[in-house]
């Protein structure tokens, strides 16, 4: 239990730790109604988020931090509604990024993978695993992710492995996996194929070379042609231009040469040709450009690969042979040039592929892989979409899905690796016979022989994480995990991988288990600094989510993160931004200290009935009106507006307002500070529990305390429901009906604030010394009653003479010499003689007056037009009476500045 008094200054770095390893220690992070604990019931629907697999190797980023704050803001809201959570752990083994590491290592002892052979290699590589795998882990439990860590799981582990393999053999059975030459990404470096997201294209200045390509029939004839890439030219099978281009007509059917080589291709017509483009003729290579690869398939063009796998020119190159792309590049153009087949070289703007991991143009490349025949599951995984059994959030992105999948290739899924799951095929040498099987087979079924050869090639990362929803609850097991918690509830994850790991968990997940894998994709956007740019290394403007939270702490930095974001859209990041939250967790750690000591010194029970005040009726209200609001924007997933509303409510309305009119209620002692205290709890509980989401730390930590201090006192003090252990696990605020007294007290008690906030704007305008105390005048007409009861509220909060305070319902002769406001019907007048300038003044009235006839023109067209139709007779009614508000300011502006 908490010490009910809090230190005077809040230390997150001794707390944050603390209260994670007590809230792990404690079970807190487990689901309730566990399938595998006695009692359990199978009816009770639960929440279930499978965390998006960091890199094994990696290192904690503001992705992580981003995508861990909104999946633990999910978690803890649903376990704190009661119900069942679970939030599945795990990493990745991210085959190309880990071997890479390994491979750097080995370097540096003058050694390649191949002089150590495979088996060592991926005995090094499952060490460095075991050495750093828990750093992200570590990472990410800093950032107070509430996971079920005794659910951990890794892609590579047995269970995943079985499923992976699982996977595999039904595809294959079904004739959804084959193996074939096909272009793909080759990373010449990694010498294997790598997915579409492991390439990046960056804007880069090159060349576009402009040259000849002679006719067969006639060598004085030639077709214009221009390439960013010389050195394909040795593997050209065709030359295409426009159908509608009366430019090359009559070459088309004859053939030309190939420069050097003098190989004859043929001249064809396609309307994928560019007319603008270059010379609006396109050489054709279906071996190094997916676009020419399809021209290629649709007129049964020979496909010539002249690159080998590390990007060397092979036999097919001719003179070129055992060159290097870019040294033959440079060879071929000057040998044209000495043929007299150049034309000219331009500066151009390219795209160039590059690996993400190691920087190194991608070479497209016809090869050899296994495949899977993508179309059948696309097609499942868009009917999922559009029927609705899966929403993506926000909605644009559902068009986006579509698009890809409506235009999906065949997905490569061998990679040459060594660090990943094998693929599970087997050769006999004997008889040739492809093996495809579950389990290691120790024979041939067809020849009976024992020389079988495994599949080098290992699968793409993706393949396995497609499975990550369902692999990791068991399947293909029928396990009480998978039999409960699968379908899991939301995926969480950055919009931009979308489609290379949401759209393939879908379709994975239908093929499997034929469900979808969860019903909500909430998609949350990048990163980017205070100036909108990508954080990257290079520019030095990357913000250290580590650096971050040991300077300013878990809680503000999570905050900012959540606050700051909303779905689909990127979010600026700053550190002034973070320092300004880290100033609401203190703010938020003071207000928890003056409650509990407000608690300790008022009277423990009330000697009668309570007797609420304006105020105490008001934050009441207002607290009422922000659960509902709150539950509204969580339910559409308006987390970022949410938290905005909340820091709004506490540190405005309750710790500006509230808590410094509590002060003046609670120096009144007896049954008026009992209420007052009681108040003051009852609103800081519900903000804590409302804040815990998104600042999980210094939430608990003030909770604790609260706690400590009212739970030996009497029961007129515990919530109901009573106390919780812990705040982790203490129940969501649930929305009440709104009652016609929470209105009313809100109307009056806002008067109260605009009148407070008017005074203290006149005083800082004419420069009032702060805290000199100034008599005033107040005609409050129908308002009158109302701000006499407040008068000691509105002496102490607008620091006015209280013995000097008049407040009456009007006067036939205006005070002279005196400076007038106006608010909300109510005047005001405030002896500021020596102060006032009659010419600032005045022109001070003549902007208010202007101000208010605006929103008396804004609200008589409002009134005057369809809106007093349709809108509901409420609503219309309130508008009209602030228009009647705003023309009774008006009347009394005129009046004061006919008395200037």
């Amino acid at each position: 239990m908490e010490n009910p008094e809090l230190p005077k200054a809040y230390d997150f770095k001794s707390t944050e730790q603390r209260l994670y390893a007590w809230w792990e220690a404690q079970g807190y992070f487990k689901p309730v109604n566990d399938p595998r604990d006695p009692g359990f019931d199978p009816s009770r629907k639960p929440f279930v988020i499978s965390i998006p697999p960091a890199n094994v190797t990696g290192e904690l980023h503001q992705g992580h931090a981003m995508f861990v704050a909104m999946e633990d803001l999910m978690i803890r809201y649903h376990r704190m509604k009661g119900i069942p959570t679970l939030w599945v752990p795990g990493t990745d083994h991210a085959g190309i990024a880990t071997q890479l590491q390994v491979e750097k290592r080995l370097a540096q002892e003058g050694l390649k993978r191949e002089d150590i052979g495979r088996e060592e290699f991926l005995r090094r590589t499952w060490a460095w695993k075991e050495k750093y795998g828990g750093i992200i882990t570590r990472q990410i439990r800093r950032l107070g992710a509430s996971c079920d860590w005794s659910r951990e799981r890794f892609t590579l582990d047995d269970g995943l492995s079985r499923a992976v393999r699982e996977a595999f053999v039904r595809l294959y059975e079904k004739g959804l996996i084959y193996r074939g030459p096909r272009i793909i990404n080759w990373s010449p470096g990694l010498k294997t194929a790598v997915s579409d997201l492991e390439v990046e294209y960056s804007e880069e200045p090159g060349t576009l070379y402009y040259f000849k390509y002679r006719l067969a029939d006639d060598p004085d004839e030639f077709i214009p042609v221009a390439t960013t890439r010389p050195e394909t030219i040795l593997g050209d099978t065709a030359v295409a231009v426009h159908p509608g281009d009366p430019r090359y007509k009559k070459f088309v059917g004859r053939k030309a040469l190939v420069p050097i080589l003098n190989r004859a291709i043929p001249v064809i017509e396609d309307e994928y040709v560019d007319r603008e483009f270059g010379t609006g003729a396109l050489k054709i290579t279906p071996a190094h450009d997916p676009n020419d690869y399809q021209i290629g398939q649709r007129h049964n063009l020979e496909a010539i690969s002249v690159l080998d796998e590390t990007a060397h020119v092979n036999g097919n190159g001719g003179p070129y042979k055992g060159l290097d792309r870019f040294e033959a590049r440079k060879k071929l153009w000057q040998d044209m040039a000495d043929a007299g087949l150049n034309i000219k070289e331009q500066p151009y703007q390219m795209n160039v592929p590059r690996s993400q991991r190691g920087g190194e143009i991608i070479e497209p490349m016809i090869s050899t892989q296994w495949f899977v025949r993508i179309k059948p599951l696309a097609d499942a995984a868009l009917e999922a979409v559009r029927d609705g059994r899966v929403r993506i959030v926000p909605e644009r992105f559902t068009k986006v899905y579509y698009n890809w999948l409506e235009n999906i290739e065949d997905w490569c899924i061998s990679r040459q690796l060594w660090w990943g799951h094998r693929i599970p095929v087997w050769y006999c040498k004997d008889c040739n016979e492809t093996i495809v099987s579950r389990q290691d087979p120790e024979r041939c079924p067809r020849c009976n022989g024992q020389r079988l050869e495994q599949d080098p090639d290992v699968l793409d990362t993706w393949f396995s994480s497609g499975l990550w929803p369902f692999s990791t609850l068991g399947w293909p097991e029928e396990t009480p995990d998978y039999c409960y918690f699968y379908p899991t509830s939301v995926l969480e994850t950055g919009y931009d991988i979308l489609f290379f790991w949401v759209a393939r968990m879908i379709m994975e997940g239908l093929e499997f288990t034929g469900q979808v894998p969860f019903d909500t994709v909430y998609l949350h956007g990048l990163i980017r600094d205070e100036n909108g740019q990508k954080m990257s290394k290079t520019k030095g403007n990357v913000i250290d989510p580590l650096g971050v939270m040991d300077d300013l702490g878990t809680d503000a930095l999570r905050f900012t993160l959540l606050v700051g974001s909303t779905p689909g859209n990127d979010m600026n990041l700053s550190l002034k931004k973070v320092e300004a939250n880290r100033n609401f967790a203190n703010k938020v750690w003071n207000a928890g200290r003056f409650v509990i000591g407000a608690i300790g010194s008022a009277p423990e029970k009330p000697q009668s009935a309570p007797d609420w005040t304006l105020a105490d009726r008001w934050i009441a209200a207002r607290l009422e009106a922000l659960i509902q609001d709150v539950e509204r924007l969580f339910e559409g997933y308006q987390y970022g507006e949410a938290g905005r509303q909340i820091y709004d409510f506490f540190w405005s309305e309750f710790a500006d307002w509230y808590i410094e009119i509590a002060k003046l209620q609670l120096a009144q002692g007896g049954d008026r500070a009992h209420y007052t205290a009681q108040t003051l709890s009852r609103t800081l509980d519900t903000c804590l529990r409302l804040l815990h989401p998104f600042t999980p730390f210094i939430t608990e930590a003030v909770w604790g305390h609260l706690k400590s201090s009212l739970l030996d006192r009497a029961e007129i003090w515990t919530p109901a429901g009573g106390w919780e252990e812990a705040l982790i696990v203490a129940r969501w605020p649930e929305p009440s009906p709104e009652r016609q007294e929470d209105a009313e007290a809100t109307e009056h008690f806002s008067e109260i604030m605009e009148i407070v906030r008017a005074i203290r704007n006149l005083r800082t305008e004419k420069k009032v010394t702060p805290g000199k105390r100034i008599p005033a005048t107040i005609l409050g007409g129908p308002r009158t009653e109302i701000l006499r009861q407040q008068a000691p509220t509105l002496a102490a909060l607008a620091y006015l003479d209280l013995s000097g305070l008049k407040i009456m319902e009007n006067l036939a002769e205006k005070p002279e010499g005196q400076t007038p406001l106006v608010v909300a019907g109510v005047e005001i007048y405030l002896p500021m003689e020596g102060l006032v300038d009659t010419q600032a003044e005045k022109k001070r009235l003549v902007k208010e007056l202007a101000d208010t006839e605006v929103q008396i023109s804004r609200l008589e067209n409002l009134l005057n037009g369809s809106f007093s139709q349709r809108a509901p007779a409420e609503v219309v009614a309130k508008e009209r009476q602030k228009l009647e508000t705003y023309q009774e300011t008006a009347n009394k502006l005129h009046q004061q500045l006919e008395s200037l």
